[in-house]
C-alpha cells in the first residue's frame, strides 16, 4: 500500500500545483511555448470529461461530478483489495495512477468553482475572491493546459468522410491527471497481458511422465536383459 500511496500523492501534488499556478497566472485561452511549435501550455477549462469532451448543461455537470466521485470510490476499494491480496507491483501502480488522475480532476470539478473567480481573456482568476467563486460546489471546471499540435494540415481528398478537412494531431488539451489515467490504463493492460502469458507458460510447462509409461529405448533394453 505504501507504493500506491506514494504514486497517488506525487500525482496529486504535481497535478494540483500546476493547475493552481496556471489558473492564477494565465489569462483564459492564452498559451506559452514549451517545445517551439510542438508543444504549449495552453490554458483552457473543461466542464465535461477528459480531453475536452463535453457533458453539457448544469444538471449534466452535476451528474458527471457525482459519477466521478462514485467511480473513484470504486477504484479506491478495488486498489485496497488488490494490495491486500498481494497483486503485482505493476498492477498496483497502474490502478494507483488511474485513482490519482480521477481524484485530481474531481478536486477541480468539486471545489474550484468556489475557490476561484472566473478566468477570462482579459482578467486572471483570483483565489478566494471576496464576492465568492464562479460556480457552486460540484460545478467547477477542470483546468487543462498541455497542448501538443504535432502535425497540422489538410487530410487527403480520397479519405472517406474527413477527406479535405483541416486536421490537427494531437488536438485535445489535457492535464497531468488525464495523462495519469491514460498511462495507468495502458500499464494495467500491459500487466494483465504479462500475467496471462506467465499463467499460460506455467500451464504448458514440462509434462511429468506417468508411472508405467517407459521410454521406447528403456523398453528395448529391458527386453534385451530378459532374453539374456
Amino acid at each position: 500500500m505504501k507504493r500506491a500511496f506514494i504514486v497517488i500523492l506525487l500525482v496529486l501534488l504535481a497535478d494540483q500545483a500546476l493547475k493552481v499556478w496556471v489558473k492564477l497566472t494565465f489569462y483564459y485561452d492564452t498559451a506559452i511555448p514549451l517545445f517551439g511549435e510542438w508543444g504549449q501550455l495552453h490554458f483552457i477549462e473543461n466542464r465535461g470529461m477528459a480531453f475536452g469532451m463535453e457533458f453539457g448543461g448544469g444538471t449534466g455537470k452535476l451528474l458527471l461530478t457525482l459519477l466521478r466521485i462514485a467511480a473513484v470510490a470504486g477504484i479506491g476499494y478495488a486498489l485496497r483489495r488488490m494490495v491486500a491480496h498481494g497483486a503485482r507491483p505493476l498492477q498496483v501502480v497502474s490502478v494507483a495512477l488511474v485513482f490519482a488522475g480521477a481524484l485530481g480532476n474531481i478536486i477541480d470539478s468539486t471545489f474550484y468553482g468556489m475557490l476561484f473567480s472566473q478566468s477570462t481573456p482579459f482578467e486572471k482568476a483570483v483565489l478566494l475572491p471576496p464576492d465568492g467563486g464562479y460556480a457552486p460546489i460540484f460545478h467547477g471546471a477542470v483546468v487543462d493546459m498541455f497542448y501538443f499540435p504535432l502535425w497540422e494540415g489538410e487530410l487527403p481528398e480520397w479519405l472517406p468522410i474527413w477527406g479535405g478537412e483541416h486536421f490537427v494531431f494531437f488536438r485535445p488539451v489535457f492535464n497531468i491527471a488525464d495523462a495519469a489515467i491514460t498511462v495507468g490504463i495502458a500499464l494495467f493492460i500491459l500487466a494483465h497481458r504479462k500475467r496471462r502469458m506467465h499463467d499460460e507458460q506455467e500451464s504448458s510447462g514440462p509434462q511429468v511422465p506417468v508411472a508405467g509409461d517407459a521410454e521406447p529405448e528403456n523398453q528395448a533394453i529391458e527386453g534385451h536383459g530378459q532374453s539374456l
